[in-house]
């Protein structure tokens, strides 16, 4: 992915090496650069362009087109290594990615991850690393034509295919909630939170594939959680929205959720064990998985 070409000469830090910029030796001699294995962030904004990063002559491939990214620190997340990684060298605000998946390349002793994420709002691309010269937005349908990273070519097929899917799951949290003899009978509310609690730091995690029936190494989906009843005074947790059901039932003000996040084109995973329930979404076009199979997630 990013194995050092022979004629390749790293040039001395300006600043302080993180015990992760360190080279990896393949055992067949190859190097790859980042001691816990690299990340780089894809961004995407509203017009299916995607920010890239023309590479200096002296660096790494240089010449050709990659994507910001770098080295993970010690116990560092991919994600969080990603969005860091391009803040330094492209001044990606921090809130500025929505991110969407991952695509892993493994070694087993070096990995590298491409983090998707789609533009939130506008900035300005900022040159503030030494190993690139320019950054530019690219069209999806133009990134091919562009003399690529080997690493960053040898996976764009993969990712781009990754690039449509839009993944959101939506929660019947009553269901779930009851299909767990813990006592939420007493506390509605609290058991409610405690569920949302669960789900916000898978949400950070990101699900696997599987659960989802996605291609790709895991998805960061947009989650919906249907409130009703008692648990409607549960505290928001952040990175969930929230559906309080009102003068409808929680059935129905979930299938009017559904059905408007289908007509954005998601792909849409229900949680609910409820039959007619399932009966309805999967009518709209929605999968469905079982209250089990969130809590195994969870």
């Amino acid at each position: 992915m990013t194995i050092e070409p022979p004629e390749f000469t790293r040039r001395p830090p300006t600043g302080p090496l993180d015990p992760g910029d360190a080279w990896v030796v393949a055992p067949s001699g190859e190097r790859y650069w980042g001691r816990f294995g690299a990340a780089g962030l894809l961004l995407m904004d509203d017009e299916r362009r995607v920010l890239m990063q023309h590479r200096v002559e002296w660096s790494h491939f240089g010449g050709t087109w990659a994507l910001p990214g770098g080295a993970r620190h010690e116990g560092e997340t991919a994600r969080d290594a990603a969005l860091r990684e391009a803040g330094e060298e492209a001044g990606v605000p921090a809130d500025a990615a929505a991110v969407r998946a991952m695509h892993i390349f493994d070694l087993g002793f070096w990995s590298y991850a491409t983090v998707i994420a789609d533009l939130r709002h506008p900035f300005e691309p900022v040159v503030s690393d030494p190993e690139s010269k320019d950054l530019v937005w690219v069209p999806v349908d133009e990134v091919s034509d562009l003399p690529l990273h080997p690493g960053f070519a040898a996976s764009w097929d993969e990712i781009r295919g990754m690039l449509d899917e839009r993944p959101a799951v939506v929660v019947d949290a009553a269901n779930v909630v009851g299909s767990q003899p813990d006592g939420w009978w007493n506390d509605r509310a609290a058991a409610a939170d405690r569920l949302m609690t669960r789900i916000a730091a898978r949400a950070h995690r990101g699900m696997d594939t599987a659960f989802l029936r996605l291609a790709g190494d895991v998805w960061f989906p947009q989650w919906v959680i249907v409130l009703e009843g008692a648990a409607r005074v549960a505290k928001p947790v952040a990175g969930i929205d929230y559906v309080m059901a009102q003068g409808r039932s929680g059935d129905d003000e979930l299938v009017a959720a559904v059905a408007l996040l289908l007509g954005e084109d998601r792909a849409v995973t229900v949680v609910t064990s409820d039959r007619e329930l399932r009966r309805r979404v999967e009518e709209l076009g929605a999968q469905v998985r079982g209250a089990g199979a969130l809590l195994d997630q969870l």
